[in-house]
């Protein structure tokens, strides 16, 4: 497993994956939902989904919207087991670990943390003002 600070100046690098965003409907739901029960669905997704050795619809098992974490993991790379191989440095062919299943929520953690969304909920100020520093 490759170091996450690593991954994600990487992923900041590429086009593609930069491009993913949240809508307003997925920002709303991260929102209101919170934190924990997001990372909850994550944990599920990821076990069901990506954590077999052979997951099922490989490389098509991760919609591109619907849920914050469906796009957090386009986003993070973290989507099928080829892009975790290439950019996180977890093997496919096998079941993923306990501990390789967590760096994946821990990368959809950072994501879904950094979107503002979540910074207008952890700062108490409106969502369109989570960017821009207070005014003194």
């Amino acid at each position: 497993m490759r170091d996450l600070n690593q991954v994600f100046e990487e992923l900041g690098r590429s086009t593609f994956r930069r491009r993913f965003l949240l809508s307003g409907r997925d920002a709303d739901y991260l929102r209101g939902s919170g934190r924990d029960v997001v990372l909850s669905h994550a944990r599920g997704f990821v076990a069901k989904r990506l954590a077999p050795a052979v997951p099922v619809r490989d490389g098509k098992q991760t919609p591109m919207r619907g849920h914050p974490v469906f796009v957090a993991q386009h986003a993070t790379a973290t989507c099928c087991r080829g892009c975790l191989a290439k950019w996180h440095g977890i093997s496919a062919g096998r079941e993923l670990s306990e501990a390789e299943q967590e760096h994946v929520v821990s990368a959809l953690a950072r994501w879904l943390e950094a979107q503002p969304s979540m910074a207008a909920a952890q700062t108490g100020l409106p969502f369109l003002d989570a960017e821009r520093p207070s005014e003194p």
